[in-house]
């Protein structure tokens, strides 16, 4: 058992939230228990992820993508307010962490998601992303990678040449990176979704874009945060998938 304030905290400084300007507040979202002994985690907030972390009896959800957006209406409409309800049946506590959490260079989406496919992180990219080396194995193959990490058939859009050794990685909704990516000499973005002009500015730049789902490609942050937060403070957790195609 763990106090919910220390857990709290720590991981606003682990994460060193003061850094990262955001779209939604983070951290402490909702307040329940004082006291935590098991956490469930999740990519996005949701009635159905907080009534399956109630149920597996998590005093503490830990999301990335929180309750509270800047650019959304403030109301409590029937969306929210069953998504509260649902946290104040189990007197549970939501912390979320967006960007601060993408840029960790540990725990966060881009890091976990370059360990996973062999990357190796050489310098920050774009806002949140990491620049990394991969071996020259060649599209198909990294592709191949990526399909096996995320779970899914990501988007492909390929130039033809035979391989590949400078990644960007940039998870989430990203694919505005890609002109970037190329102006740097990145050979391929590995992004979660693509923009309509994507494929042109693909072809015409030489670059490869692979985005393989904004929530397929952010699972990995929020599990090694909580995974983290367990060992740290001697607590259960666990992940809690609900499924999302985009």
């Amino acid at each position: 058992m763990a106090s919910r304030d220390e857990i709290v905290r720590y991981a606003n400084d682990l994460l060193d939230v003061s850094r990262w300007p955001e779209f939604g507040p983070p951290g402490l979202q909702v307040v329940g228990a004082d006291e935590v002994t098991s956490i469930a985690c999740g990519v996005s907030s949701s009635r159905e992820l907080f009534e399956q972390a109630v149920e597996s009896g998590a005093e503490l959800v830990l999301v990335h993508h929180g309750l509270f957006w800047r650019n959304e209406p403030l109301v409590v409409d029937t969306r929210l307010r069953g998504r509260l309800e649902a946290l104040f049946h189990g007197n549970a506590s939501l912390l979320a962490y967006h960007l601060a959490l993408d840029a960790h260079p540990e725990l966060g989406n881009s890091a976990q998601l370059a360990a996973r496919l062999g990357a190796t992180p050489d310098e920050p990219f774009g806002g949140v992303g990491l620049g990394c080396t991969v071996e020259p194995i060649g599209i198909e193959p990294l592709v191949d990678r990526v399909r096996e990490v995320a779970g899914r058939e990501p988007s492909d859009l390929r130039r033809p040449v035979r391989q590949d050794e400078r990644l960007a990685i940039s998870t989430g909704a990203a694919g505005y990176d890609l002109i970037q990516a190329a102006h740097e000499g990145y050979h391929a973005l590995l992004t979660g979704e693509p923009e309509e002009p994507s494929p042109a500015a693909a072809r015409e730049l030489g670059i490869h874009l692979i985005a393989a789902g904004h929530h397929a490609t952010e699972r990995l942050g929020v599990q090694a945060l909580a995974a983290h937060l367990a060992e740290r403070f001697g607590l259960d957790w666990r992940y809690i998938e609900v499924e999302n195609p985009v």
